[in-house]
């Protein structure tokens, strides 16, 4: 059976923040969003990054929201000036921030006595939200529509991801195999690789390259939701590199 356009949910990740365009901070939170994903059966389709600008933010969100079925924001809801993410949620909704008596509350059991301004910006939340809960330590995240607003902190952010995923309509799983020809570069086995890639073209084909002081050649790795269309192709990607003279093929097997 192949995939239909109902077997397949997506999302998109947001990043926000000035750090990371800088370079000064490496992004991994989309990787493991990524992977958390793709054990659920969504996929990321799409990934943005922008700086700590308002309307860049929110022309940003509003137009990943419209396309996929979820978008995840990463990053900006601390306590300094230029975390201004949940404002900027709040603006793509069209709604007001308030601040949640439950995240108040946390912080005062936390810290003691009366929470200060900066600390009070980290319980805003946009009207008509839910709360994303923070297992490890801090104030929560929030949800709205589709749209889930997490921590940047990458352990923070994982955390997190646990209360999501179990609110997402998830999909079939995808699986994967990989198919290793060594001793042939990419454009040996473009035509062969093309040829089944135009066959299948509900199916996804990777060729990725690699080289060392063992020889070099390429892993490609096919995806698919349907595990039984999987091996058959496999097979037939396998036989079309041989039929064009490729003899040293084989497929991985995972550990």
């Amino acid at each position: 059976m192949s995939e239909t356009a109902d077997d397949r949910v997506t999302a998109a990740v947001l990043v926000i923040g000035d750090e990371i365009l800088s370079g000064r901070t490496q992004d991994t939170n989309t990787r493991d969003i990524a992977r958390y994903l793709g054990v659920i059966g969504i996929d990321l389709a799409e990934t943005r990054t922008v700086p700590d600008v308002m309307q860049e933010i929110v022309d940003a969100l509003n137009a990943l929201r419209s396309r996929y079925d979820y978008v995840i924001t990463t990053g900006g809801i601390g306590p300094t000036h230029d975390d201004i993410t949940a404002d900027a949620v709040a603006l793509a909704f069209g709604v007001e921030l308030y601040e949640h008596p439950d995240i108040i509350a946390m912080m005062a059991a936390r810290w003691g006595g009366e929470v200060n301004g900066a600390r009070r910006r980290m319980a805003r939340i946009p009207v008509g939200g839910d709360l994303v809960k923070n297992p490890v330590q801090g104030p929560p995240g929030f949800t709205i529509g589709n749209v889930f607003t997490l921590a940047g902190v990458p352990q923070i952010m994982r955390g997190m991801l646990e209360d999501v995923g179990p609110r997402m309509r998830g999909g079939r799983p995808t699986v994967s195999r990989t198919v290793r020809v060594e001793g042939s570069g990419e454009g040996v086995i473009a035509a062969p690789l093309e040829a089944v890639a135009k066959a299948h073209p509900d199916m996804s084909l990777g060729s990725y390259p690699f080289y060392g002081a063992d020889g070099y050649g390429s892993n490609l790795v096919l995806r698919s939701r349907d595990a039984d269309q999987l091996g058959e192709v496999v097979v037939e990607l396998i036989a079309a590199l041989k039929g064009a003279g490729i003899e040293n093929v084989v497929e991985v097997v995972a550990a």
